[in-house]
């Protein structure tokens, strides 16, 4: 595979594509967190209503996910993908236009739906990929893809800068936000006339039902009834925060209707999934052992997603800051120190999957890499300004990799639960890690830098216990073929079988 990756015929040609999609999703997602303190200083905005701003962006991003993949599964990720890249350009042309904190909080918000981007192309490459490379695959689109982090981290302020003379000297970080979303638009054309969903001799397989995701097992609809209300519960902590002092974009009552509405949606969810799967609840259906999956497995998942994806939006978000405030940098190298976190992305997360693929185990990968990413955060928990500079990117970079890895490694399992529902698991699975964005930086919100850094690395320490106790190795995790592909061919040809 990796002799492959320098072609850019079939496959392969696809991946390339996709993950580049995916970048430009993330240079527009994350284009707001360099210019967050210079942003600040010239619209009067408090510390508090900054913070509350990177939660915002990764708020909306959580009921995206859900959303988008079902989405995905019902119309494919070819048209899916190209309308979320052209519609990128309504947030970033919104944050480049806003006045107040409130037109920048409406406009973060809208930028969450660009960042369900992820859940598209999660799709795409497991349409394309067989088992036995799905780590790597997936590692490389997603590795590949959160490198634009660090394009948003590194590239936007030295375009704001170059082009100051446009703005009267100061930091043009509105003509560098605007560009991130012209060009996501421009390529959204380019990709809906250049990709397919699936090789010329595959079928796109869609689920039987849509509106909410088919479980297996009585047990697993009440598992994911209580993913759901976590989902939601996110979203309430959000509304929270932003009725609070020092932020007053919602008034008390504005939060409680918010509220009612969230509690509207978990009903509706929950009606929808009883829907869906009404049938296996008053004991009408039954699965046979090769179509049941757990949703135990895919619960464990948006643990691990929570742990590594999720601490990586909340130090991507709050590092430039940090790196500005505790060692008194500009804003512009800090940066692109900051942007050594998401830097990693080019290597960590695919050699995540690599590793997942090569070393014979998934389970015990995602076991190892969780803690070492608990490793990490608990080293950064003690940086301070009496440290000195290399060694503090030194320690980010630590618990980067590990981190980012993990993602990898995630995203090695998740496409190999329930192929035909690949959206939605992969939507479930990486709103969890918003999740655990949202709550991350509401705790850093409330509290400080270290305070962050140790609950994040206490967080994958228990996670690593959790998946050396209860995570299964996924079947056919190394098959050269997909599991339903084997099971046709090995029906066709009985003969085989026979002779075997």
């Amino acid at each position: 595979m990796l002799k492959g990756l320098f072609s850019f015929r079939d496959r392969y040609r696809i991946l390339h594509q996709t993950w580049f999609a995916f970048f430009l999703t993330f240079v527009c997602w994350f284009n707001f967190a360099p210019f967050a303190t210079t942003i600040g200083k010239q619209l009067h905005l408090a510390p508090e209503q900054i913070k509350t701003l990177g939660i915002c962006n990764l708020a909306l991003t959580i009921p995206a996910r859900l959303i988008i993949g079902m989405l995905l599964d019902r119309f494919g990720p070819r048209i899916t993908y190209s309308i979320l890249l052209m519609f990128a350009a309504v947030p970033c042309l919104a944050t480049a236009l806003s006045q107040d904190f409130n037109q920048l909080v409406i406009s973060r918000l809208l930028m969450g739906i660009v960042g369900s981007g992820f859940v598209v192309g999660i799709r795409m490459v497991a349409e394309w990929f067989p088992p036995k490379e799905m780590g790597s695959a997936q590692g490389i689109y997603g590795g590949w893809g959160n490198f634009g982090a660090f394009g948003a981290e590194f590239a936007l302020p030295m375009i704001a800068v170059a082009t100051s003379f446009l703005a009267g000297g100061a930091s043009n970080w509105r003509l560098a936000i605007a560009l991130t979303g012209i060009i996501a638009a421009i390529y959204g054309v380019i990709y809906y006339n250049s990709v397919q969903d699936t090789p010329a001799d595959k079928v796109y397989k869609k689920p039987k039902k849509n509106g909410a995701l088919e479980v297996t097992s009585v047990k697993s609809f009440w598992a994911m009834i209580l993913s759901n209300f976590g989902l939601i519960f996110a979203l309430g902590l959000l509304a929270w925060r932003l009725e609070q002092k020092n932020i007053h974009f919602l008034n008390q009552t504005q939060m409680y209707l918010v509220w009612v509405v969230l509690a509207g949606l978990f009903a509706y969810q929950t009606y929808k999934a009883y829907q869906v799967n009404k049938e296996l609840l008053i004991g009408k259906k039954t699965y046979t052992p090769v179509q049941r999956y757990q949703f135990s497995q895919v619960a464990l998942l948006e643990f691990t997603y929570v742990t590594n994806f999720g601490s990586e939006l909340a130090a991507v978000s709050m590092l430039p800051a940090f790196f500005e405030k505790t060692f008194g940098l500009e804003h512009v190298v800090a940066g692109m120190i900051a942007a050594t976190y998401p830097f990693l992305n080019l290597v960590s997360r695919p050699s995540g999957g690599l590793i997942s693929d090569k070393f014979g185990s998934r389970k015990w990968t995602m076991t190892i890499i969780s803690a070492g990413i608990g490793v990490g955060y608990l080293m950064a928990h003690f940086i301070n300004s009496s440290w000195p500079i290399p060694l503090a990117i030194a320690v980010t970079m630590f618990a980067a990799y590990f981190a980012q890895a993990g993602c990898g490694a995630t995203y090695g399992i998740v496409p190999l639960i329930k192929k035909e529902a690949t959206g939605q698991i992969a939507g479930n699975v990486g709103a969890y890690g918003n999740f655990g964005g949202v709550v991350y930086l509401t705790i850093f919100s409330l509290t400080d830098a270290s305070t962050l850094f140790s609950t994040m690395g206490v967080a994958a320490i228990i996670c690593a216990f959790m998946c050396g106790f209860f995570l299964k190795e996924p079947k056919g995790s190394f098959a050269g073929a997909p599991e339903d592909e084997l099971s046709e061919t090995l029906t066709q040809k009985p003969s085989v079988l026979a002779e075997e």
